[in-house]
């Protein structure tokens, strides 16, 4: 392993001894429990079903419990009266797994507890902290796990204190690591959000649960041209459609405006983007060779009648 995987390795192991600290999953039982952090995983699942019996092969298959271990976590429970097993009356072969109304309300007790947790991990927080929280566990999720359901609900805003900033940061952070441009990228972007002007131009940030994930600004051009520029959304956002919303917010105030073009100046690499600038209308003008830190890149101009 080189010395930068080796170095991500142990972020986030340092990261999962801190969190399974926070959480209490070093302690012998969960919250004041005889049982363990996968004992009350099983009863959760188990009370999901409402009610319903559940095949213990299922079970296993969803939490990818060893069966040997899965089966003594169970003759516990049904020694301790939480649950009760039967075989199918379909099939012998398998197993069937339901909560005893001893073993509801000591799931209701142990869920209780968890959520009392929580609400005093977040107290002493501020609501901004919570939204970032809140957000970056939604993150770690959607990256480690490709099944999970994309995100949202989203909001467009106007641009707040703070999401100017944000606006170059991003733009100078996402753009080095994914297309090798560097420092001047950034201070290029840096030069546009610095000619901002609310009075005249408009722009929106793109949010989810208080964080930013994208953004676009409608900016003056000429007397009859608007220019779409830093339209960007965030990986852990893509896919819901948040890039068109953003251009189409874009077209709509350009239109309000009076002004009867709208231009754009992207990278042909950007290949998301261009068919997002398609969809909305855009035809290509112009593109010419370029060299960005060293890169070898093709600016182009698109734009479309409004």
């Amino acid at each position: 392993m080189n010395s930068l995987t080796e170095a991500r390795i142990e972020e986030i192991r340092a990261f999962n001894r801190f969190y399974t600290k926070v959480i209490g999953v070093l302690q012998s039982g969960m919250f004041d429990s005889p049982y363990s952090l996968t004992e009350v995983r099983v009863l959760f699942e188990l009370a999901q079903a409402e009610g319903l019996a559940m095949e213990a092969g299922e079970l296993r298959r969803l939490l990818d419990l060893d069966a040997g271990y899965l089966s003594r976590i169970l003759t516990r429970f049904c020694n301790d009266g939480l649950i009760v097993r039967e075989r199918s009356a379909t099939d012998a072969r398998r197993q069937i797994v339901s909560l005893t109304e001893a073993g509801s309300l000591t799931f209701a007790t142990l869920d209780q507890r968890q959520a009392e947790k929580i609400a005093t991990l977040l107290e002493g927080l501020s609501e901004e902290d919570r939204g970032r929280l809140g957000a970056s566990m939604a993150t770690i999720r959607s990256v480690l796990d490709r099944s999970a359901a994309p995100r949202g609900p989203y909001v467009i805003r106007a641009p707040r204190a703070g999401d100017l900033g944000w606006v170059v940061w991003r733009h100078g952070s996402f753009y080095s690591q994914e297309y090798g441009w560097g420092l001047d990228f950034e201070k290029l972007v840096a030069g546009i959000v610095s000619a901002y002007d609310p009075a005249r131009d408009a722009g929106w940030i793109a949010e989810i649960d208080g964080t930013p994930v994208g953004s676009v600004f409608c900016m003056h051009k000429d007397d009859t041209t608007a220019q779409l520029r830093m339209l960007m959304v965030e990986p852990s956002a893509r896919g819901l459609g948040l890039g068109g919303r953003l251009v189409e917010e874009c077209l709509r105030h350009a239109r309000e405006s009076g002004y009867k073009r709208i231009m754009l100046w992207t990278r042909d690499c950007l290949v998301s983007a261009r068919r997002i600038y398609q969809a909305a209308g855009f035809a290509l003008e112009s593109e010419e060779k370029a060299v960005e830190n060293g890169v070898e890149v093709v600016e182009q101009v698109w734009a479309r009648d409004l």
